[in-house]
């Protein structure tokens, strides 16, 4: 039997890009029932939201490209970024920055300079107060980490969110909004500035940070790229920890006898991955179909672009039983949260540590009997990225 050309995923035209990022859960939950395959019109791809299918394209990569042509991630950043590329290309630029991130400076770099700002966030938050933890502690404890990381400390941790943010909103802008993409080029003139100083700084006293390795390399990349994947690392490394932080706390004190269990057991790392799960910080990427092939029986041509919806994958029912829920006691399966194939999240162990070995344990050490005062009051939001706009918990 040949391919049915003339059979294309259906359109949608009701689905709006408020309903996704104000709550696309309830319409994966009915996608992946009745539209697993699906061409949404407002977004300009063809969404596919059951695990197996998601897993498919990320482990294809010759088949579905991460070159999107019509991204506007490669507007907002004035360049294509590693995200957006394949094969040697991709694994020239990521590995430029793999020094960063080996497990031995992880352990003897990152973890000790983490495990001090993590005291330092942490002893300053007043005992016995409601405060919102995402300006408080999430946001700016993400910043201040990636900063050392990536080898720009002299960025103050308000212009890190600041800019991470605004890549963030440029990468997502699908209705290519004009006033979006003049805050990115305003940004982008703010950071190149300040990685033209801090490069000459290394050549001259190196270090292990992501900027550093790339700069002195033996065969560098090209400056372009260089600056290009150090602002995927911030628009990327603020928002993945920041948001993973406050949805795992959110989960841990909705669920009272998960929480109690948690600080008993040290159960830390299984809240950071059932959290990553539930409420998966990247939601969705995009892949160019690089020749005609099928997806479900359905015709997907050459060219198209299609959305893996990590989210949704998530959450399937043919994997996870009540996958709506947060449940630190799962049976262990692969979650989708940090990608698979090629792209898989290069920050993801330095996430891990940075909230299940230091973050967790040290803030619930200290006021164990947190609490959230309304639960109404946690907003979450987001299409591409999703997490929680504020989180005003009670700190006993």
């Amino acid at each position: 039997m040949g391919t049915d050309y003339n059979n294309q995923a259906p359109l949608d035209t009701e689905i709006t890009i408020d309903q996704l990022i104000r709550d696309p859960y309830p319409i994966y939950t009915r996608l992946r029932a009745v539209a697993p395959v699906l061409r949404v019109q407002s977004v300009g791809r063809t969404l596919l939201t059951k695990a197996a299918d998601t897993k498919y394209v990320k482990d294809n990569p010759e088949l579905f490209s991460s070159d999107d042509p019509n991204t506007p991630m490669k507007r907002a950043f004035r360049a294509h970024t590693l995200m957006r590329k394949d094969g040697e290309e991709h694994a020239a630029e990521r590995g430029a920055m793999a020094p960063s991130f080996t497990a031995r400076n992880i352990k003897n770099c990152w973890e000790p300079i983490y495990r001090k700002i993590a005291e330092d966030f942490v002893s300053k938050l007043p005992r016995g107060e409601t405060v919102d933890l995402f300006p408080t502690l999430a946001g700016p404890f993400a910043a201040h980490c990636l900063k050392y990381l990536l080898g720009i400390p002299e960025a103050s941790d308000d212009d890190m969110q600041r800019w991470s943010q605004i890549l963030i909103d440029g990468a997502g802008n699908f209705g290519w909004r004009d006033e979006l993409f003049a805050q990115c080029d305003a940004a982008n003139d703010e950071m190149d500035a300040l990685f033209d100083a801090a490069s000459e700084r290394f050549r001259v006293d190196p270090n292990e940070s992501a900027l550093s390795v790339m700069v002195n390399a033996d065969n560098p990349i090209p400056k372009s790229q260089i600056f290009a994947n150090i602002k995927i690392a911030i628009g990327g490394g603020i928002n993945e920890p920041r948001d993973a932080l406050l949805t795992i706390i959110y989960g841990l004190l909705t669920n009272p006898d998960q929480f109690a269990d948690a600080k008993r057991d040290n159960l830390w790392l299984a809240a950071f991955e059932e959290g990553v799960r539930w409420v998966a910080p990247i939601q969705v990427s995009s892949r160019r179909v690089t020749q005609d092939t099928e997806i479900r029986g359905y015709h997907i041509p050459q060219g198209d672009t299609v959305m893996t919806i990590q989210a949704s994958a998530n959450w399937d029912e043919d994997i996870y039983e009540d996958g709506h829920l947060y449940n630190i006691h799962r049976p262990k399966v692969a979650h989708q949260a940090f990608g698979n194939g090629p792209h898989f999240c290069q920050g993801t162990h330095v996430a891990r540590r940075m909230l299940s070995d230091i973050m967790l344990p040290m803030l619930f050490d200290r006021f164990p009997n947190m609490t959230l005062p309304d639960p109404s009051a946690v907003d979450f939001w987001g299409f591409g990225f999703r997490g929680p706009r504020h989180l005003p918990v009670t700190l006993n």
